[in-house]
């Protein structure tokens, strides 16, 4: 198999951004987050804050369950009233991972991107996560705020990252099922999680 995914759902405070980066650097390819509104935006042509208004409106239309929102593939055209739709801006987000997907290898962050590639071979789905107090210890660090502060970032960033991922897969983030790896970053430390996952990628394309 000639290119391969890397996909990273990730805990808030974990260090999954870091392992993608690690990654993406020491397997000499590309390596993207939030520029994928970027390309989905250039792609659509609808207005990169579009797409990040849509995710603010992802908690109402959850408490209103609306409509069927579990990504199925298809693109609404530009006449319709839905076009700028949560559904759609998320169309367009999966159709620049397809096409990444298609065109290289590649280290991908969030995004539901272990959904969307879920049925190609190619691809390798992780999740990092540490324990709470970890994560509240790397939060306090890096951004020099106390612990009663950083435990409300991360339990409002992770109630997000859950909400958002069920309502485009209909999944639950945490399930492992969904994952080929869940490592622990906080046990293993970042320099062996990047190990294993270059060990297991070795096992997959051979």
């Amino acid at each position: 198999m000639e290119n391969y995914v890397i996909t990273i759902a990730r805990s808030y405070g974990s260090g999954g951004k870091t392992i993608g980066k690690m990654l993406s650097e020491e397997l000499g390819i590309n390596y993207y987050n939030r520029d994928l509104i970027r390309l989905a935006s250039e792609d659509s042509g609808i207005h990169e804050r579009l797409f990040g208004a849509a995710d603010e409106r992802i908690k109402l239309s959850m408490m209103l369950r609306r409509e069927n929102s579990i990504y199925k593939g298809e693109l609404i055209p530009p006449e319709s009233s839905d076009f700028i739709s949560n559904q759609n801006l998320f169309n367009y987000q999966a159709k620049v991972i397809k096409h990444l997907a298609d065109q290289e290898s590649c280290v991908i962050i969030g995004r539901c991107a272990d959904f969307i590639l879920k049925e190609r071979k190619n691809v390798i789905k992780l999740f990092v996560y540490a324990p709470h107090e970890n994560c509240v210890k790397t939060v306090m660090d890096m951004f020099s705020v106390d612990e009663k502060e950083a435990e409300r970032t991360i339990r409002s960033i992770d109630k997000h990252r859950s909400t958002y991922y069920k309502y485009y897969t209909g999944n639950d983030w945490e399930n492992a099922k969904n994952y080929d790896l869940c490592l622990n970053s906080a046990e293993l430390g970042f320099e062996k999680c990047v190990q294993i996952v270059k060990d297991y990628l070795k096992i997959r394309l051979e």
